[in-house]
């Protein structure tokens, strides 16, 4: 028939095994004058108790009052002698009290600090202080560290004053950690980024300074704006034109008159405003006119620009693909996208003006 334990039932019986165990392994490391007090003590107090109890033949009998206050008395003068003397006795075994652990030299560094760990817990149960247990190998020789575990315990037993004294000197000492002001990492990241301009445009002039006039005659750059038209706003039409050569200086900029209703003026994108391209504005252009113009500076020459395909479709003009430098479509200016980063896509001129310029 199987017999099932609750789980308190099996702690109760692991804590009265471990009793037993600790028992006998003090029992082994006393000597054999302190067994035979000991025995005695434990004996004299047995009887002590079968004295004090009373026989089964008058349990059933009542007493009388002289007797019970005799025996009461008895008790009581019984017990206080048991007390003293049992205090005396115990006090004398923790004064006078030694025992020797051996260590097993099969055991690794980690193993017997735990078995050394163990061994005076069990000790102290049975009390003994830490001071009186000595660890010695098979070979005879003492433990080297009985001495680290003693400051240890010292250590441990220290005083709460000293404790506390200890801990506020501890936090005096502590350093303070010192974290930077975020207005200081602003202006250092604002230094960083001027140098860097400034270094790029050092580097921009000195390039620039070695290449020829005739070769810089052959480049020119272009930007068109276009606004939306159409009831959905798809289509677009060209709003603005400007076109600067190799140094930066301006060939054309001009609006553009947009005959057809605007939908969308996409002012924050485009910049432009529905009077800047109203047919009553005299500063603006036709889109023959900025066509035509547009037209002959490019004759001969290499377009650069960003989304050059877009710019060219609403000037409504072609351009011999081998002369066209394209920054939206080279490679180093875009960014890898997908899975393994194999499929290039190309970034917003803003991004590449800030990072490049």
């Amino acid at each position: 028939m199987a017999v099932f334990l609750t789980k308190n039932a099996k702690a109760e019986m692991r804590r009265r095994r471990r009793k037993k165990e600790m028992a006998e392994t003090a029992k082994n490391g006393v000597n054999g004058h302190d067994e035979d007090e000991a025995k005695t003590t434990q004996q004299s107090h047995a009887n002590a108790v079968d004295s004090r109890q009373p026989s089964s033949s008058s349990l059933g009998k009542k007493r009388s009052a002289e007797q019970i206050s005799s025996n009461g008395q008895c008790n009581q003068d019984e017990g206080g002698d048991s007390h003293n003397g049992g205090s005396n006795k115990v006090a004398k075994l923790d004064k006078h009290r030694s025992l020797t652990i051996i260590v097993p030299s099969e055991l690794t560094s980690k193993e017997s600090k735990k078995f050394r760990k163990d061994e005076r817990r069990k000790a102290r149960a049975q009390g003994i202080s830490d001071d009186k247990i000595t660890f010695v190998s098979k070979n005879g020789s003492i433990n080297a560290s009985n001495n680290s575990d003693t400051r240890k315990t010292n250590k441990n037993s220290t005083d709460p004053e000293n404790e506390e004294h200890t801990e506020n000197n501890n936090n005096i000492n502590k350093p303070k950690k010192s974290f930077p002001r975020i207005n200081d990492l602003l202006n250092q990241h604002a230094q960083q980024q001027q140098q860097l301009q400034l270094r790029k445009h050092r580097l921009s002039n000195s390039t620039s300074s070695n290449i020829p006039s005739a070769l810089k005659q052959k480049y020119i750059a272009i930007d068109c704006e276009m606004v939306g038209i159409g009831p959905t706003s798809t289509k677009s039409a060209l709003a603005r034109a400007s076109a600067v050569d190799y140094d930066g200086n301006i060939l054309l900029d001009t609006f553009v008159r947009v005959p057809e209703r605007v939908t969308d003026f996409r002012t924050s994108v485009s910049g432009v405003r529905p009077k800047d391209i109203s047919v009553k504005n005299v500063n603006a252009m036709d889109p023959e006119e900025v066509r035509n113009k547009i037209g002959k500076l490019l004759l001969g020459k290499i377009l650069v620009g960003h989304a050059l395909k877009n710019d060219l479709d609403a000037l409504m003009i072609t351009h011999p693909r081998g002369d066209m430098r394209d920054t939206a479509r080279y490679k180093p200016f875009m960014r890898a996208t997908g899975r393994s980063g194999g499929k290039l896509r190309p970034r917003k001129l803003r991004d590449l003006v800030w990072e490049e310029l």
